[in-house]
């Protein structure tokens, strides 16, 4: 059975509003928080808008919530700090997809994110979740590129073996390089 988790609310004519929730997962570093507030600030407007500078983020202790307007209806991205880890899988039957970020640039950090991932991808409550696997931090001169991530992480076996439907995106969320096709991506993931 397909499990949604539904925020709902009550517009001003009292109408109910659900949003599906998006967990937000990966290891400390990685650029949740920055993927997150520009994502948000991507979300506000239409059409293309300079980013600016990016904002100052901490790393986060314990959870973030933040709603996002696509063009289908509105999702509410949880992210669960790296630290979390031994305790995301009470966060799992509360969504319909799953964005896991890994930090390209960081080569010590490739074994122990890839065994996360997988850890997530076999946790029954999101047998059905859509996954995205986003390779940030291509902006920096040391990162790894997409094909080479998807070699180290074998991505094409991950893919082939699991029962979710997975896309493999690379991104810089300082650049801004790559956010629209999040955006895109979670706006297809959602149900009419």
């Amino acid at each position: 059975m397909h499990l949604f988790y539904f925020i709902c609310k009550r517009n001003s004519t009292n109408k109910l509003i659900s949003r599906e929730m998006c967990l937000l997962l990966g290891a400390t570093g990685v650029g949740k928080t920055l993927l997150l507030k520009r994502l948000q600030k991507l979300s506000l407007r239409d059409g293309p808008t300079d980013l600016g500078e990016p904002p100052a983020t901490l790393p986060t202790v314990g959870t973030n919530l933040t709603d996002l307007t696509l063009r289908k209806r509105k999702v509410t991205v949880r992210e669960l700090g790296g630290c979390m880890g031994p305790i995301w899988p009470s966060y799992y039957t509360d969504c319909s997809s799953v964005i896991f970020m890994v930090d390209s640039a960081n080569i010590h950090q490739v074994a122990a994110s890839c065994i996360q991932l997988l850890s997530v991808l076999s946790a029954e409550p999101l047998s059905s979740a859509s996954v995205l696997v986003l390779f940030n931090k291509t902006d920096l001169p040391c990162s790894m590129g997409l094909m080479e991530m998807k070699s180290l992480f074998r991505m094409d076996d991950i893919i082939a073996s699991a029962s979710q439907p997975i896309t493999a995106l690379e991104l810089s969320a300082r650049s801004g390089q790559g956010l629209l096709e999040v955006l895109h991506w979670l706006d297809s993931t959602l149900k009419e």
